[in-house]
């Protein structure tokens, strides 16, 4: 795709969303899924691109900029190439009927590796793809599932995760991005950073900065859903390349998805999770935990079958990325040395698994 196409942003004007009631979920079988939004830029149209208001502060958007890497270079080839969706109803509090409104992510498998996601708001019809690295799957998928395309979340700047922006943009759809790469995300619209929370449906996504692969990536957190879309920032059982951070911004960013809550689904971006769990095992084979995941992970493959998304909790107790606290073994195994702090632990992790060959 040709990221450099000039385009001119469209006016936009936002109003500020109450807050949505906590609501009672009711699970169906085989369940995960979100709802999104609260953000309140503004938009002031000017002659080609709009001026985007951020935090109190003018951003001007520009022309965005060519692609750049990919996420990681730990490929491992996909046979499942259906879509997943994964639903659930929300009873809405104070209600005495039984009517409930439905909120559903549909995972989409793209290019070699990439997993891309439809976020569906039935109640108010609302959709929101996360990343855009195929405008034809994408496309199929919504027209097939007779969706109106109303927003586009992207949480960096790479190609594979903004390259079809432009043609998946027209009359209605939003697109947000990192305040940090705004000039490098096509046909930006909203420029949102940490402490930002998106509009969609009747509910809102909160952004977390999570930084490091990219020194603006951001995560897009549905608390009331319990799902975090996390981009490259954080992988199954792994973390992205450190292409522009630096292991202390990154650190810290891993440290604010740590901190939410066990029951968190992750949604990452890549089909990464077995050539990740072999590294894992290599820094932490005492974690009796982890090679039992690794075991469930080989047999999926085997089948076919996507290992993403995951639990956060899992993630917890078994990625060797949000471990370099907490276990020594992984330590020991990187070569830290009295007096490395976790930020320079978290670095030698990083460091052996970008030469890892196993």
């Amino acid at each position: 795709h040709n990221n450099t196409i000039p385009m001119a942003l469209q006016r936009l004007f936002l109003n500020r969303l109450h807050s949505s009631k906590k609501a009672t979920c009711a699970f169906a079988a085989l369940i995960h899924l979100s709802s999104v939004g609260y953000c309140t830029p503004l938009s002031s149209q000017t002659r080609g691109w709009s001026s985007i208001s951020y935090s109190n502060q003018g951003i001007a958007a520009t022309v965005p900029t060519s692609p750049s890497q990919l996420a990681d270079t730990n490929l491992f080839s996909r046979r499942q190439r259906d879509v997943r969706s994964n639903t659930f109803r929300e009873m809405s509090s104070g209600s005495s009927d039984s009517s409930c409104a439905a909120f559903s992510v549909a995972q989409v498998p793209c290019l070699d590796d990439n997993y891309g996601y439809i976020v569906h708001d039935e109640a108010t019809g609302h959709t929101a793809v996360v990343d855009t690295p195929d405008f034809g799957a994408y496309d199929r998928e919504l027209k097939k599932r007779g969706w109106k395309l109303t927003h586009i979340l992207n949480t960096h700047h790479h190609w594979d995760h903004t390259g079809a922006n432009l043609e998946l943009k027209k009359e209605g759809v939003t697109v947000y991005g990192p305040v940090v790469e705004k000039d490098k995300i096509p046909g930006i619209d909203v420029a949102v950073g940490g402490g930002d929370r998106v509009p969609f449906g009747n509910s809102y996504a909160d952004i977390i900065d999570v930084g490091g692969h990219t020194k603006g990536h951001i995560a897009y957190h549905f608390a009331d859903k319990e799902v975090v879309f996390v981009g490259d920032a954080l992988f199954s059982l792994g973390c992205g390349k450190m292409f522009e951070g630096t292991p202390t911004q990154f650190w810290k960013s891993l440290k604010n998805l740590r901190s939410l809550p066990d029951e968190t689904t992750v949604y990452c971006a890549h089909e990464y999770t077995a050539g990740n769990a072999k590294f894992a095992k290599s820094v932490e084979p005492g974690n009796a935990e982890l090679m039992a995941r690794i075991d469930e992970i080989m047999d999926k493959r085997s089948r076919g079958e996507p290992t993403v998304p995951s639990n956060l909790g899992q993630e917890k107790r078994t990625n060797p990325f949000l471990r370099v606290d907490v276990s020594e073994e992984i330590r020991r195994n990187v070569g830290a040395v009295p007096g490395d702090s976790d930020s320079d632990v978290f670095g030698k992790v990083r460091m052996a698994k970008d030469t890892f060959r196993g």
